[in-house]
This record gives C-alpha cells, sequence and structure tokens, in this order.
C-alpha cells in the first residue's frame, strides 16, 4: 500500500513538473516572439540616452513610474535646458497599475503683478519673444512635488541626485544644445550668454564642457528642503532679484493609390477645423469635443474633393512654440507616465537667474492671439497631449514637443501605427504634413510627392516651412514585449530593461 501510494505521488510530482515545464517553455517562446530592440519589464523614453537611462535606473531601484518621469525630466532640464526646466511648466498624465488615470497640470500662470497692456505688445506675425514681461510663475516644481506624494515610492530627493550630479561635474555639449547656442544674443542676454562662455568670453560649441554649478545648488536646495524651498526663502528672492535686474522690453489599405490622398486630404482638413477651435476651448466646450455627435459634426463639414476658404474653418492666429520636452515611462507593475514640459520658446524669455541658475519661461506670450485681456493665476492655452492608451492586450503611452506641432506629431504617430499598421519606430519617423494656422500646408522632407502634388489640386495651399519641431516620445507593451522609441529627430534614444 505505501509503494502504491509513493508511485502515486510520484506520478503527481512528474504532472506537476511537467505543467511547470510546459509554463516556462511557453513563456520562454512568448519571449522570443519580441523584436531584439523590445524590453521585457519596463522603459523610459526621454529626448536623451542619458535621461532615459537615468529614468530607467530609478524604475530599476524600485521607483514608480512618476519618479522615473521625474528624474528624467530633471535630467533633460540640465542636457536640454532650451526645452524645459523648473523655470517652466508641464502636464502630467498618470495611469496607476490598476488602470485609474489622473491629470496633473502645474503649467505656469500669469503673476499677480503684470504688464496691464502686455497683450498689446504682441508680435503681429511669430517670432521668438524675449524679456522678463512674458514670464509666467513657474509651475513645474509643484507638478513634480503633486506628482511624487500621490505616485512617489522613492524619496524625493534621490530623484535630483542624478541631476545635481551632471550639472555640477559638467558634461560635453550634446549635438541638440548645441545647435540652439546662437539664439543666445549677445546684447540683450549677457547673463545666460556668460553661463555659455569660456573664460575668454567665447561662446561655447557643441562638444566643449559645459557646467550648471548654481543650478545644481538650487536642486540640491530643492532636494533637501522640498518644493517650498523654490517658492519661498532665498531661491525666490534670487529668482525675484535677477528677474527684476534684467527687467527689459484610417487603415493600411488607405495607403494605396487614390485612397492615400483622400485620407489625408481628410486627416489635413481636420486639422484645420482643429486650429479654428483652439480659441474656443474652455473645459466645458472641451469635453464636447471627445463626443461621437461632435466628431460627426466635424466630419460632415469635411468636403471629399476640395478645400474651403480660411474663414470656413474659423481660424484664428497663433503663435508656434518649440522649447518644450517629453518623457514617456512604462513600470513593471503597468503603471505609466506621460509628461511634457516646457518654457516655450528657445530658452524661453531668454531670462537666465545667475544666483540660481534658472532659466526662465516667456509663457505668457502664449496669451496673444488667443485673448484680449488676462489676469493673475490663470494659465496659458497649450498644445499638450500626453497621453496614455490602454485595452486589454495593449498599452500605449505616447506625447510629442513642437507648440502647435504636438498635434501633427501625435495625430500622425497615431493615424501610421494604429491605423496603417506601421511599427511605433516607423510611424514615429514617417514624415508629417503640418496645417499652420493660416491652413497652409507644409510637408516635411521625403513626404510622399503624388500626395503632396494631389492635394494641391484639390485646392489645398502649400507653403515651405524653415523648420519642423515635432518630437513624438512614446512607449508601447504589447504581448509581453515593451517598444520604446525617443524620436530621432532629436536624435533622442530609449532606455529599459
Amino acid at each position: 500500500m505505501a509503494r502504491s501510494k509513493a508511485r502515486v505521488y510520484t506520478c503527481c510530482a512528474l504532472a506537476l513538473l511537467c505543467g511547470v515545464a510546459g509554463v516556462v517553455c511557453v513563456a520562454v517562446l512568448l519571449r522570443r516572439k519580441c523584436p531584439p530592440d523590445a524590453f521585457s519589464s519596463a522603459a523610459v523614453a526621454a529626448d536623451s540616452g542619458k535621461c532615459s537611462e537615468i529614468g530607467r535606473d530609478i524604475l530599476q531601484r524600485g521607483g514608480s513610474a512618476v519618479d522615473g518621469a521625474i528624474a528624467a525630466l530633471l535630467c533633460t532640464s540640465v542636457i536640454n535646458p532650451q526645452s524645459m526646466g523648473i523655470g517652466g511648466g508641464s502636464i502630467f498624465t498618470v495611469m496607476d497599475s490598476s488602470g485609474k488615470v489622473r491629470i496633473i497640470n502645474s503649467r505656469e500662470t500669469v503673476p499677480g503683478k503684470f504688464q496691464s497692456d502686455l497683450l498689446k505688445s504682441c508680435p503681429k506675425t511669430f517670432q521668438l519673444v524675449s524679456g522678463s514681461q512674458w514670464i509666467g510663475v513657474p509651475g513645474e516644481i509643484r507638478g513634480y512635488e503633486q506628482a511624487h506624494r500621490l505616485y512617489g515610492k522613492l524619496p524625493w530627493a534621490t530623484l535630483f541626485q542624478p541631476a545635481i550630479q551632471l550639472a555640477r561635474e559638467g558634461f560635453p555639449i550634446p549635438q541638440i544644445q548645441g545647435r540652439y547656442l546662437l539664439y543666445i544674443d549677445t546684447n540683450q542676454t549677457q547673463p545666460l550668454r556668460k553661463l555659455y562662455s569660456d573664460e575668454d568670453g567665447n561662446l561655447l560649441k557643441t562638444g566643449d564642457i559645459v557646467k550648471f554649478e548654481k543650478l545644481a545648488d538650487t536642486f540640491e536646495m530643492i532636494a533637501n528642503h522640498g518644493a517650498d524651498a523654490f517658492y519661498t526663502g532665498k531661491i525666490a528672492e534670487d529668482l525675484i532679484r535677477d528677474i527684476e535686474e534684467a527687467g527689459y522690453g484610417l487603415n493600411s489599405a488607405s495607403l494605396t493609390g487614390e485612397q492615400k490622398t483622400l485620407a489625408y486630404h481628410r486627416y489635413v482638413e481636420a486639422l484645420k477645423f482643429a486650429n479654428g477651435l483652439k480659441k474656443h476651448i474652455d473645459p466645458e466646450t472641451a469635453r464636447k469635443f471627445t463626443e461621437d455627435s461632435f466628431a460627426d459634426h466635424i466630419r460632415s463639414l469635411i468636403s471629399s474633393d476640395t478645400a474651403h476658404d480660411p474663414q470656413y474653418y474659423n481660424i484664428t492666429p497663433y503663435l508656434d512654440s518649440m522649447g518644450t520636452t517629453h518623457v514617456s515611462v512604462l513600470a513593471e507593475d503597468g503603471s505609466a507616465v506621460s509628461v511634457t514640459s516646457t518654457i516655450n520658446h528657445i530658452f524661453g524669455s531668454k531670462v537666465f537667474s545667475p544666483r540660481t541658475g534658472v532659466i526662465l519661461n516667456n509663457e505668457l506670450s502664449d496669451f496673444c492671439g488667443r485673448v484680449d485681456n488676462i489676469s493673475p493665476g490663470e494659465q496659458p492655452p497649450s498644445s499638450m497631449a500626453p497621453t496614455v492608451l490602454k485595452s486589454q492586450s495593449k498599452t500605449l503611452v505616447i506625447g510629442s514637443t513642437g507648440g502647435s506641432m504636438i498635434t501633427t506629431g501625435i495625430a500622425s504617430t497615431l493615424m501610421n501605427h494604429l491605423w496603417f499598421g506601421k511599427s511605433l519606430k516607423e510611424a514615429i519617423a514617417a514624415p508629417v504634413v503640418f496645417v499652420d494656422s493660416q491652413n497652409a500646408l507644409k510637408f516635411e522632407p521625403n513626404f510622399d510627392k503624388n500626395v503632396i502634388e494631389a492635394l494641391k489640386a484639390l485646392g489645398h495651399n502649400q507653403q515651405t516651412a524653415k523648420n519642423f519641431y515635432n518630437v513624438v516620445n512614446a512607449v508601447e507593451k504589447e504581448d509581453g514585449c515593451i517598444c520604446a522609441v525617443s524620436d530621432a529627430r532629436k536624435l533622442g534614444q530609449a532606455a529599459g530593461y
């Protein structure tokens, strides 16, 4: 009897081992299906490889998706300070591991005291505006504080350490940062120029070592004393003093033949209506834009065989902005963060605070052409769209930079990836068509020439764009494989494990 029981137990044990082995084999086979450059656990897509790696390292240390995003953003404020920093503002879209989503809007606000006739000095045509009169109260650090309070796992100070080390020890100026040093005007931005000058007063260039020691000091104080240290006490006093001293004036079948032209015609027509609606967006009307009935109405206004005069779309003039960054993070537990941060134009207001190392935004210029007056505490309108998309089989964390080109970047990527069946990397790299505030179509180099000519034949106005600023960073998980892509347009590189 005992021997029979032993045989039964042995058989059961063998069956169990076989079952476990089968599960392991299935898991291994499934994992083998992942592309060579995919990750299995988590990933971060920031503007630079260094900042993606810093965010990834935070995740590997047990940090949350928010922790990784904050560390990557702080790094970006050092690697790409022309795009964002703690002198600006951001919008977080956070999804926790249960799928619940929260938006944290920490955009800049109109200060309590501002030039009452400021909007009268708005430029009539697009230009990079500088000067302390355009500075909004930075909201960046408050956003980090709230996000960390709700979702942080690692200590607040830990998130600052990589950026502090980078800023204090210095690093070779990357190609992207070096490209924009010529935007620093000799006469009007002496403090900022001094930051980027050698001992002989010569402007630094790509590859030269740059240090942001005052910014490192500021980071250290915020890390040790919390967000209030930025808004009260010595940092706040130094910022105000420096600002005052600087006070100066579809589907894959749609990609063949005539269907491709029709698809892009309808796409750019929709973007024109989006332009026309920007001036009228408020929390109440924004909710209506997501309703099927609203989409049906706009769809009914799109003619399939012709473009219309500008007034048909109820357009309003607006300024483009380029000083923006985006970080997408997907953590092991399925939580995700999509966050876009900005100081508005390149180097923001170009007002640099020598005492704190902070570059201030010029966000109040975003009110130009959109409103007739502003009031203290008001936040500027924005094209930011940090997004998390989730279905039963897929999670996509995506966002873009480039001011009004943000819409173009995200819409083009989603269309090419979800409708036309391109890989995430191919979809982000695909040439875009941008519809500007005057409803002119501007095509990125290498865009399909046949589609361009066909759209012109339908009555669309084509113009040449000097630059394209759309940059998309995204992380996607599907069937256990994580694909992370940082846009090559900004020489970005993702990281994961």
